[in-house]
C-alpha cells in the first residue's frame, strides 16, 4: 500500500541502493561522515533537478518547508548549504557517474524494443555534443575563449529511448573528433554523426571495430567512384556509390571502399551527402538513420530546458560534474518510472507533476494519471 508514502519515497523506490552503496564504497564516498551521506546528497541534487531550484539555499529553504516529511521520505542527514556545498566540492563526481550507468543500463532494457524512425535491427547510436557557456570568473578552469568560460557536454545517446549511454565533460575548447578516441566501440552498432566528427583515421578506428557509421560528406570530399547502383529517384535518393577517397592523405587513413548515399530532401529541396561503411542496408535505410540524429539535438534541448545544468550550485570541476550526472540520473529515472509503470504521458509532462507532488501522500500511479478518478454523479 502507497497510501501513507509520499510520491518522492515511491519514486526513489526505484533506485537500486544496493548498486548506488557499492558505488558509493568504490570512491570511499562516505568516509569520515556522520549524518550527511552520499545518498542525501544525491537526494538533495535529485530534489533540486525534479523541482527546479536555483541554488544551494533554494534547495535548503525548500527542503526544511518539508522538514517534519523528510525522514519519511527518505532523508536521513541534517540538511545545510554549507554541508551540501563541501560535498559537491569533496565527495568524487564519479560516484555519481557509476550510478547512472547502472541506471542507463536499466533503462535501455526498457526500451529495447522501441522504434526510432528507422528500420533497422542493429543498436544505433547519435553522437554530438553541446556547449554550455559560464562565467569566466567563477569558472577559470574552464576558460573557452579571452573573456569566456564554457563546458561541452559530449554526448551519445541510444536512439530507442533517447537514452545517454555515454557522456564526457570536458573544457569548451576540446574539439568534437576527439571523442572518438574513447568512444566504446560496440561491434554490429550503428553510429550517427555530422559533419564535425569526419576524421577518416578515426573513422577507421571505428569500422575497425566492426561498427557501422553514418556521417556527412563534406563538399570538397576527394573520391572515385568505383560503382553505381540503381535508387528510386521518387523517393529523394538521386545516387548510391562506391567510392574510395582519393587524396594523398586521406586515401592512407582510408584505404577500404565507402559508401556515398545523395539525398534530396522532397519538401525542403536539400541536397544531403551521406558517407557510411555499411553496404547491406537499402541507401533510403542510409538516409533515414542519419535523420534520426537530430533526437540528440531534441534531447539536449530539452534537458537545457527541464534540468538544471546551465546554473551551477558549485564552481569547481568536481561540483560542475556531480550535478551533471545527478541531472542525467533524474532524467534515466524518470524515463524508467515511465516505461515501468506504462505512463502515457511524456517525460515534460511527468516531470510538471513531480515538481508539486513529491511530498503528497498520493498512490503515484494515481499522481501520473494512471488511474482515472471516480466521478460522483449524485
Amino acid at each position: 500500500m502507497h497510501n501513507d508514502r509520499y510520491v518522492f519515497s515511491q519514486l526513489i523506490d526505484s533506485l537500486p541502493k544496493r548498486e548506488f552503496d557499492r558505488c558509493v564504497a568504490r570512491y570511499h564516498g562516505n568516509r569520515r561522515v556522520r549524518s550527511f551521506s552520499c545518498f542525501d546528497q544525491f537526494l538533495c541534487m535529485a530534489f533540486a533537478q525534479l523541482t527546479y531550484r536555483e541554488s544551494l539555499r533554494d534547495i535548503q529553504i525548500c527542503l526544511h518547508a518539508f522538514h517534519k516529511k523528510l525522514y519519511h521520505a527518505g532523508f536521513r542527514g541534517v540538511i545545510a548549504r554549507s554541508t551540501l556545498a563541501d560535498a559537491n566540492e569533496l565527495r568524487d563526481w564519479r560516484i555519481y557517474e557509476d550510478f547512472a550507468h547502472i541506471l542507463i543500463a536499466r533503462a535501455r532494457k526498457l526500451y529495447l524494443d522501441d522504434g526510432f524512425g528507422a528500420q533497422l535491427k542493429q543498436p544505433a547510436y547519435a553522437l554530438d555534443s553541446t556547449t554550455i557557456d559560464l562565467c569566466l570568473t567563477l569558472f577559470p578552469w574552464a576558460q573557452f575563449r579571452r573573456h569566456k568560460a564554457a563546458i561541452k557536454l559530449h554526448t551519445l545517446i541510444d536512439l530507442r529511448g533517447n537514452i545517454p549511454c555515454f557522456v564526457l565533460i570536458t573544457d569548451g575548447k576540446t574539439h568534437d573528433v576527439n571523442v572518438l578516441d574513447v568512444l566504446p566501440i560496440e561491434p554490429g552498432a550503428f553510429y550517427v554523426m555530422d559533419r564535425g566528427y569526419l576524421d577518416f583515421g578515426r573513422l577507421h578506428h571505428l569500422s575497425s571495430g566492426l561498427a557501422f557509421f553514418v556521417t556527412r560528406a563534406k563538399s570538397n570530399l576527394d573520391f572515385n567512384r568505383r560503382e553505381s547502383r540503381p535508387v528510386d529517384k521518387t523517393t529523394g535518393l538521386r545516387c548510391d556509390q562506391t567510392i574510395v577517397l582519393g587524396g594523398p592523405l586521406t586515401s592512407k587513413l582510408y584505404p577500404k571502399p565507402l559508401r556515398r548515399v545523395v539525398y534530396r530532401d522532397l519538401k525542403t529541396g536539400k541536397r544531403f551527402v551521406f558517407l557510411s561503411n555499411n553496404f547491406d542496408l537499402p541507401a533510403l535505410t542510409i538516409a533515414n538513420i542519419y535523420r534520426c540524429r537530430w533526437q540528440v539535438e531534441l534531447f539536449f534541448r530539452w534537458i537545457k530546458q527541464h534540468l538544471r545544468i546551465k546554473s551551477f550550485y558549485g564552481t569547481s570541476p568536481n561540483a560542475v560534474k556531480t550535478q551533471v550526472w545527478i541531472a542525467i540520473c533524474t532524467y534515466v529515472l524518470v524515463a524508467i518510472v515511465r516505461k515501468e509503470r506504462k505512463v502515457d504521458l511524456s517525460l515534460h509532462e511527468i516531470l510538471q507533476i513531480l515538481s508539486v507532488s513529491l511530498f503528497e501522500k498520493t498512490p503515484i500511479n494515481e499522481a501520473l494519471l494512471l488511474e482515472k478518478p471516480i466521478i460522483d454523479n449524485g
